[in-house]
């Protein structure tokens, strides 16, 4: 274990905290800088980037073309955080939060925000009558398991995958904090589908595409590193879930949107109509 911290009686920051993402932590909100954000020709504008919570929305969007709702056309913009975009006063006009993915509905009139993926998810299956049900005990499971995976996320992320694989000392502690909250979890999942299809039963819906880009990650991508450190294969009932779900064509093309692919120079697949991803 690591030697013992003493916090102070009042935190200030004194300097940065180290790691890949310190130049862009801060612990205050608001826009850093003024930069516009570009608005394309369709009903939905989408300000992301191909990380978990941001292929949420791009797979649902996806799924709702493949299902043949040509309003949920989208134009995608990628925000780099990792260069603080997200911090630029049209962005935070957006998502005060300043976290992708951030979406602008220009269908309505006003135009409609929306942020936070959650949020985002629930408002499209509702806009579209699709991939959520809406009434009684079946809508009641699936936002059960979709607010499953918004709690869930903080504990993968910013606590598992943080420690583990990101934080410029490694810390007992905290890594075996979240290694065990992180396996709890992919055991909840696991011991729910050992009986069920899907999360919620025989049909897929935004609880299985929010849980898949997270889940289906650590167990089929080696998100972190971490195959072999969570030794991912003994879920088999969540191996099959993944498996199934990645399968399907347009999950394959919602998880491409907006991924940044190359280590020295950025390739990005922005999508910007229903043709240009295949």
């Amino acid at each position: 274990m690591s030697e013992t911290y003493t916090p102070p009686k009042v935190w200030k920051q004194d300097a940065e905290t180290g790691g890949k993402f310190a130049s862009i932590n801060k612990p205050t909100a608001g826009a850093q800088f003024t930069r516009e954000l570009p608005r394309g020709e369709h009903p939905l504008q989408l300000y992301s980037l191909g990380t978990p919570n941001g292929i949420k929305v791009t797979m649902l969007l996806e799924e709702l073309l493949a299902a043949g709702e040509s309003g949920a056309e989208y134009d995608a913009w990628l925000i780099r955080i990792g260069e603080g975009d997200q911090f630029g006063s049209g962005f935070v006009d957006i998502n005060p939060n300043s976290k992708i993915p951030a979406l602008l509905d220009v269908s309505t009139d006003p135009p409609t925000r929306v942020f936070e993926s959650g949020a985002i998810m629930l408002y499209l299956a509702e806009k579209f009558g699709k991939f959520v049900p809406m009434e009684g005990t079946a809508r009641a499971e699936c936002l059960s398991w979709l607010f499953f995976q918004m709690g869930s996320a903080p504990y993968i992320g910013g606590g598992f995958g943080h420690f583990y694989h990101y934080a410029p000392v490694k810390i007992q502690y905290a890594v075996d904090r979240f290694t065990m909250e992180t396996k709890r979890l992919l055991d909840v999942i696991d011991k729910t589908l050992a009986d069920r299809r899907f999360l919620c039963g025989d049909e897929m819906n935004i609880a299985d595409i929010a849980n898949f880009a997270w889940f289906g990650n650590l167990l089929l991508h080696n998100q972190y590193e971490a195959t072999e450190f969570l030794q991912v294969e003994s879920y088999e009932s969540a191996q099959r879930w993944a498996q199934e779900i990645q399968a399907r064509p347009a999950i394959q093309r919602g998880r491409r949107v907006n991924k940044v692919t190359g280590p020295e120079e950025l390739q990005v697949a922005e999508r910007h109509s229903a043709a240009d991803i295949s």
